[in-house]
């Protein structure tokens, strides 16, 4: 006790500090250096002064190769401790109209290799000078010589360093503690130590947040912001009376103080454990919570005070600490502290952060209301929260050493987060999702010759914006589907053994990637099971080459074969160190038997015992646990669609998802005709499933996507219409005429498919339906009838098929929305109507962040542009102002490449494709940021299409017209 009363004492004595007249004066700077960002530069920049003191211009210098031109930092010195004290305003300036923050930091840190230069990251903090003149102290830790002087200090803007050059060396082995006052703006850019805004009951609330991951803590007090420099950080925050603040650590104290001449409350927590500064989080809001207990760990869900009165954070709390405990057993090891809160902010970036004991949430990804949200908002809440615990363990207790190691972080979380939902809701079947959200979403990208390896080489990610690009599909979902994979192939026994002696012998510590795979040998080696290779060798072509194979299975000569799987067959891919070949798990079925799995460890070199009689059918890959697609000779094809039509059930729901989902694929990659592919969905008209159907209506988007401006679209709407009705009719007979919810659920996902394709193919009592409960919400605005399930699906039909009033009466509701998820809702269906000028207003106020939060900016652009009517409106309007939004909604934000993907993806003519390379011409000063690779591969993309129309067009239409005849 005594020890930790003595870092409360001391933590206060430092506050005083905080507000000193020095870091005062810096205010006023604060709002030249912040009212414009600076355009990024590649020109090498000179330490500048950073206490706000206008310097006398100085010619750039010539190009030099200094460390603080580099942008790692050098292996000089390594942090223990941090002892940090911040004061967020939660009020603006009188003077400058800023929101600020002032802060003290000290770290301690040894010295382990001799230099005569400290630096450390720091990004837009005004520093206040130490009484040595410069913008920092140095003295000596625990004895031992006195430290040397400072001899300069500055600020490299480009690399985000604070420099400090000294007379003599540093001493090897010896620590150092640096002391550092400063200032910075609390902006509402969404990324450090950032505001967030909210009315309640009429009155504007600000809350001080963070988000640091990857690059920002550095935003908010200088640090050694890699995550391989873990370090025990010390937090203390002065607040206002009337808030509260948080932090990774337990509050220890808070104490009333005055200081110059304010009456504030300081908060001190517990020290956290060795974490990387990524995961740091402190919070200062006057939110209200609820809490609970489990086995000793205290579980909190804080929300602003209206949402938790409403009782929105009842669900969240209901199902962590039970996902808390099943990866306490999964990974065998207990969850290292001593509570787990939970946060949901108005305004976040990304849709949630795993910082350690205190993770934070956008409201629709931890907020649920029964009376407006869907299963699938409440599926979305268990998921992510299970990503985020996931991350507790693996991540944080051990951290990858570089972010070129992103993938494993990131895709691991994405496998298992399916296995913590399954165990929270074990009725909804979860764990089959991952094949429709992560597989058959990646594999889309990875088709593509500008795809990427999961890995990267250290050397090759250097800057900010190259690791925001990581933040992607393939880390994600690729990441999720190469683990599910090897999880499948040892056994999952096998693969938790294996995991959680690397949990165990790397805790508080760093990793590569191969650390993982050596552990999950040993479980191996222990096991005795055998494989064709080590785990390295095999694993290693999946995570070393982009891309995926597709095995050819001939069942009359028993063949097995693979090759890189690309969209465009032509395409020039670089060269890959396996030469593009995979070591292949493949597990199959013969007509209703399983058969035992084999290996396909060469292009060609597998020959399998078929035994096909007539009529008989082969199936690859079994509930899709493999990463790759499957082709077939033609005749296995035709007792497949034969099995389809007449006994769909023999086939796994899983592989009738995937066999349309493959077919459709090797269609555009020529490996078999489109019309085969549209083949697989005849039999639609008897399958009731919710992923077949949803795996049918995703590859059928591609045709509407590339067909909605053409002569097409008549016969197509005309085929679908038919295939749809059928399953409309079960869902109103299931439903007794719609006013029971189904009772499973994907049944509740499949019945928003029926309502959303038989609405939009036209089928009357559809339209009828829907326009009706609207109509009738508007009658009366205080009682929705829409069932929360239907909202989406139904708001859209109705202000597609509506004009100006259901449009301005949805923008009222959306306005009015306190429920993040209904709010949503409205938000996507805005971009349904089909009036151009009303898309062309909504697309103005996404500019406008009291109309369309900062953080949703780019979908709406994105919603707007998935409307035929609304793509060309949003293509014009991002070229128009892309230098605005690329500086306004941040090059470094995760949803870049999303809005670039967005606006171009039904892009298929050569002039669609010269605006495209123009686009990429007029912006190359501005930039794209973490969307750069996103340009190269709508270029790429819109190739393949009008390639595609050519050779597919006429043959579909007629194929659509024959297949609509009586």
């Amino acid at each position: 006790m005594g020890a930790k009363g003595f870092f409360i004492s001391k933590a206060v004595g430092v506050v005083g500090i905080v507000l000193g007249a020095g870091a005062v004066a810096t205010i006023i700077a604060l709002s030249v250096v912040y009212s414009q960002e600076k355009a990024k530069t590649d020109a090498p920049v000179a330490p500048t002064d950073g206490t706000g003191t206008t310097l006398p211009t100085v010619p750039t210098p010539a190009p030099s190769n200094e460390p603080w031109d580099k942008y790692r930092l050098p292996e000089s010195l390594v942090p223990e401790t941090y002892t940090v004290t911040l004061h967020p305003r939660l009020i603006p300036d009188p003077i400058t109209k800023l929101y600020i923050f002032t802060g003290t930091s000290h770290v301690v840190f040894k010295c382990v290799k001799e230099t005569q230069l400290i630096l450390i990251h720091s990004n837009k903090l005004n520093y206040t000078k130490a009484l040595n003149g410069f913008l920092a102290t140095l003295t000596t830790e625990g004895g031992g010589a006195p430290a040397p002087a400072i001899k300069s200090s500055g600020l490299v803007e480009k690399t985000q360093y604070l420099v400090l050059q000294l007379s003599d060396s540093l001493v090897k082995d010896q620590k150092y503690k640096l002391s550092t006052t400063f200032t910075g703006e609390l902006a509402d850019d969404l990324g450090g130590f950032y505001r967030s805004e909210y009315l309640e009951n009429g009155v504007k609330k600000i809350v001080a947040t963070t988000q640091m991951q990857p690059t920002d803590a550095r935003k908010a007090f200088p640090c050694f912001d890699e995550p391989a420099m873990k370090a025990i950080f010390h937090i203390t925050l002065v607040h206002a009376h009337g808030t509260r603040a948080l932090s990774n650590g337990m509050e220890t104290g808070t104490t009333d103080q005055t200081i110059d001449g304010m009456s504030v409350q300081v908060t001190t927590f517990e020290p956290t454990k060795k974490m990387s500064t990524y995961l740091l989080a402190f919070i200062v809001s006057d939110f209200g919570f609820i809490q609970t207990t489990l086995e000793g760990v205290l579980i909190r869900i804080f929300a602003r005070k209206a949402a938790i009165d409403a009782n929105q954070g009842e669900y969240a709390l209901s199902v962590t600490g039970p996902i808390l405990k099943f990866f306490e057993n999964y990974y065998n090891a207990t969850y290292p502290l001593p509570k787990s809160d939970q946060i949901a902010l108005p305004d976040f970036n990304a849709g949630a952060m795993e910082n350690w004991g205190l993770i934070t949430y956008r409201e629709t990804a931890l907020l649920y209301d029964a009376k407006y949200s869907s299963n699938s908002n409440k599926e979305r809440i268990a998921s992510i929260i299970s990503h985020e615990l996931a991350h507790m363990w693996f991540g944080n207790l051990v951290t990858l050493r570089w972010w070129n190691d992103l993938w494993l972080n990131e895709g691991f979380a994405s496998y298992v987060e399916y296995l913590g939902a399954d165990h929270a809701e074990p009725s909804w079947g979860v764990k089959d999702l991952t094949v429709l959200s992560d597989i058959h979403r990646v594999f889309a990208v990875d088709a593509l010759a500008s795809s990427h390896p999961l890995s990267s080489k250290a050397e090759d990610i250097q800057r900010p914006e190259q690791i925001s690009e990581l933040f992607d599909a393939i880390s994600y979902s690729k990441g999720a589907a190469v683990l599910r994979m090897l999880s499948g192939f040892l056994t999952e026994d096998l693969f938790k053994k294996g995991l959680s002696t690397y949990l165990n012998k790397f805790a508080y510590g760093n990793t590569v990637y191969t650390d993982l795979w050596d552990h999950l040998q040993m479980a191996v080696d222990e096991s005795g099971k055998p494989l064709p290779g080590r785990v390295h060798d095999i694993m290693n072509t999946w995570v070393l080459q982009m891309g995926f194979p597709v095995i050819t299975i001939d069942t009359a000569t028993g063949l097995v074969t693979q090759k890189h799987f690309l969209l465009d067959p032509e395409s020039n891919v670089e060269a890959s160190p396996y030469n593009y070949e995979w070591i292949v798990p493949i597990t199959w079925m013969k007509t209703n038997i399983n058969q035992p799995s084999i290996w396909l460890t060469k292009k060609s070199d597998t020959r399998v015992e078929m035994k096909v009689i007539s009529g008989q059918w082969v199936l690859a890959n079994l509930d899709t646990v493999g990463y790759y697609r499957v082709n077939y000779d033609m005749a296995n094809w035709e007792s497949l669609l034969n099995a389809l039509t007449s006994n769909h059930q023999d086939i796994p729901k899983i592989n009738r998802a995937q066999l349309i989902d493959d077919a459709f694929n090797l269609a555009r990659a020529k490996e078999i005709s489109t019309i085969l592919a549209l083949r697989t969905t005849q039999y639609l008209t008897k399958e009731t499933e919710y992923m077949p159907w949803e795996s049918a209506l995703d590859n059928l988007d591609f045709f509407y996507l590339m067909f909605d401006r053409s002569e097409v679209l008549g016969p197509m709407q005309a085929y679908l219409l038919k295939q749809v009705t059928p399953l409309f009719d079960h869902f109103r007979i299931l439903t007794v005429d719609w006013t029971i919810i189904p009772p499973g659920h994907m049944d509740q996902y499949n019945q928003v498919n029926a309502i959303g394709k038989a609405c939009s193919t036209g089928l009357p009592q559809c339209q009828t339906l829907v326009q009706g409960w609207f109509t009738s919400w508007m009658d009366n605005p205080a009682v929705n009838p829409i069932e929360p399930n239907l909202r989406s699906t139904v708001y859209c039909s109705a202000i597609a098929a509506g004009g100006a009033k259901e449009w301005d009466f949805a923008w009222d509701q959306f306005l009015k929305a306190s429920i993040a998820t209904e709010a949503e809702k409205l938000r996507a269906a805005l971009a349904c109507t089909k009036e151009p000028w009303l898309l062309n207003r909504y697309l103005e106020y996404t500019l406008n962040p009291s109309l369309i939060r900062k953080q949703d900016a780019t979908s709406t652009i994105v919603y707007i542009a998935s409307n035929v009517v609304g793509q060309p409106l949003a293509w014009d309007f991002i070229r128009d102002r892309w230098s605005y939004i690329f500086n306004q909604y941040g090059g470094g934000s995760f949803s870049f490449s999303n809005l670039i993907n967005g606006v171009t993806e039904r892009f298929s003519s050569k002039f669609e494709l010269q605006q495209l390379e123009q686009f990429k011409k007029d912006n190359e000063a501005v930039g794209f940021g973490s969307g750069t690779l996103a340009v190269e591969q709508a270029i790429e993309r819109t190739k393949a299409n009008m390639m595609w129309i050519s050779e597919n067009k006429q043959q579909v239409l007629k194929w659509f017209v024959d297949n609509t005849l009586p």
